[in-house]
């Protein structure tokens, strides 16, 4: 009997073992279960949306391929998502990442700061030519090279002169009879004055009786040679130039002006410059002279500035870098934001305004007018005020996300211009099931008043297909959506056949000019 209840004991002992041993088998596994479960939904974001990376104009609800391309769709993050029509949301991780970085905009003094180009020139007004006043050889030079300087009273070469040779002559001849027909002698005299010779030297060739072969021409100029015309051996004619002569006392700064410049600089303007041969050392003058005529070629007028140069320090063709800081009167108190705000695409410049009162970062894209740059800023004629916050850094990845939201940015600049397809599905009966595919499509149409919104709208309803159809009246532009085929083409007919133009087709001027005067919407 006790060996029958030992038995049992045991019996009932490994049945509890077992029991205990698969409880914890079942129990083990649910619970690693959970925690993969729990690890993938870590790892996975949370969409209810999903987009193509290619086509980021798709839109469906659950995963799947992309109706255009075939990808597999990628889920939209919550971190940008757009949180209307015109909006775009960046989280503060994207921020981060994008650099993004705001700043309140404000009034300024505009003041434009002109970098010019020029180089140091002779003064015009003191530049002349050394000529000769007898024809004949040149026997010696005394100023043999270009740079040399020369003073006024100097010698500067010797010329052979048979027609100086001929009027000596003509001197000593009429010297003997200068008492009984003085008018001959004086006709005389006077000729070798006008050839440039001296009283002096006259007295000599008169005292002496000797005519003098070579002659000396004396300096009438002082200054700097820059042009050396004539050798020792050449024949000259009286008038020719043998030197350019430049009097480097006083110089020229001439910058070089671009015609987009001009509107903003004056006479009497100062100018800081700089030169590169003169590291260290700043100067400053004041305009004296603008040129009038632009160069064909160059598009830049000359600025000048007159320096006085008794030290020589400035040479002719040294380059100088000038700086003018122009105050635009016009543009005062005027609103002024950093170049790097704009995103400029040669038609519109365009800003992203972060919405105010608001914890998030939502950005909505504004196009403003630009006045003058100033440097490295703008000035604003219309399209912001003071006190807006904008992004002045990292604009350009703010205008990316917005372009992979389909969203109006600087490359486009309506709303889903182009069809986004939504695929919905809904809950019946505990069992899922898909909906109809529905696109949407844009397209301008011009009306000004709530009846041509109305008309435009019934009118696009009617089509076979659409199901849902917004006229926005202030940008003109049609949203809507359909199932199945509808062209465009066909919804701009029926839009034009009662009235309204599109930027597919021209309403005819009959059906315009019936509609009511609230209607009339062309220029």
């Amino acid at each position: 009997m006790k060996k029958l209840f030992a038995k049992q004991y045991i019996r009932y002992g490994l049945f509890i073992i077992i029991g205990l041993f698969v409880g914890w088998l079942i129990f083990h596994s649910s619970k690693n279960k959970t925690e993969e479960s729990e690890s993938s939904s870590a790892t996975t974001p949370k969409a209810a949306i999903w987009t193509c990376s290619m086509h980021p104009q798709i839109r469906m609800d659950k995963a799947g391929k992309c109706p255009l391309c075939g990808m597999d769709l990628i889920p939209l993050v919550q971190g940008s998502v757009v949180v209307d029509s015109n909006s775009i949301h960046l989280s503060k991780e994207a921020l981060e990442l994008a650099n993004v970085l705001t700043s309140v905009v404000s009034r300024q003094k505009p003041i434009k700061e002109i970098r010019l180009y020029g180089k140091v020139e002779a003064d015009e007004s003191l530049t002349q030519s050394q000529v000769a006043h007898i024809s004949g050889r040149i026997e010696k030079l005394y100023v043999s090279f270009t740079g040399e300087k020369i003073y006024k009273g100097q010698t500067i070469a010797k010329v052979y002169s048979p027609e100086l040779v001929t009027a000596q002559k003509e001197l000593l001849e009429t010297a003997k009879i200068k008492e009984t027909e003085p008018a001959y002698y004086e006709a005389a005299k006077e000729k070798l004055l006008l050839l440039k010779l001296t009283e002096k030297q006259i007295s000599t060739i008169e005292s002496s009786g000797i005519v003098q072969n070579n002659f000396d021409i004396i300096s009438d100029t002082y200054g700097i040679v820059t042009s050396k015309n004539v050798k020792v051996g050449d024949y000259i004619s009286q008038g020719s130039v043998l030197y350019e002569v430049a009097d480097l006392s006083t110089v020229w700064v001439k910058f070089d002006a671009y015609e987009s410049d001009l509107l903003f600089i004056s006479k009497g303007d100062k100018i800081t410059y700089s030169f590169q041969g003169i590291p260290g050392k700043t100067f400053s003058g004041f305009i004296s002279f603008i040129d009038p005529v632009i160069d064909p070629v160059t598009r830049v007028a000359s600025v000048r500035i007159e320096v006085n140069n008794a030290a020589g320090s400035l040479k002719p063709e040294m380059f100088a870098t000038g700086i003018l800081k122009a105050d635009l009167t016009e543009y005062a108190n005027s609103i002024i934001i950093p170049r790097t705000a704009v995103l400029w695409t040669g038609k519109r410049s365009i800003v992203y305004v972060k919405k105010p009162d608001s914890e998030e970062s939502v950005f909505t894209l504004r196009e403003v007018e630009l006045g003058p740059m100033l440097g490295n800023s703008y000035v604003i004629t219309s399209g912001l005020t003071e006190g807006e916050e904008i992004v002045t850094q990292g604009a350009f990845s703010v205008d990316a996300a917005a372009q992979l939201e389909g969203k109006p940015s600087m490359m486009n600049n309506t709303y889903d211009s182009s069809t986004v397809i939504i695929q919905s599905s809904v809950q019946t009966d505990n069992k899922t099931t898909s909906a109809a595919t529905l696109t949407k499509d844009s397209l301008k149409v011009m009306g000004k008043c709530g009846m041509c919104k109305d008309r435009i709208e019934s009118t696009a309803k009617s089509i076979k297909g659409i199901t849902v159809a917004k006229w926005n009246m202030a940008r003109n532009m049609l949203v809507y959506s359909y199932s199945g085929i509808v062209k465009k083409q066909d919804v701009s007919n029926a839009l034009t056949v009662v009235g309204h133009d599109t930027q597919l087709g021209k309403a005819s001027d009959k059906v315009y000019n019936e509609l009511p005067e609230c209607c009339k919407y062309r220029e």
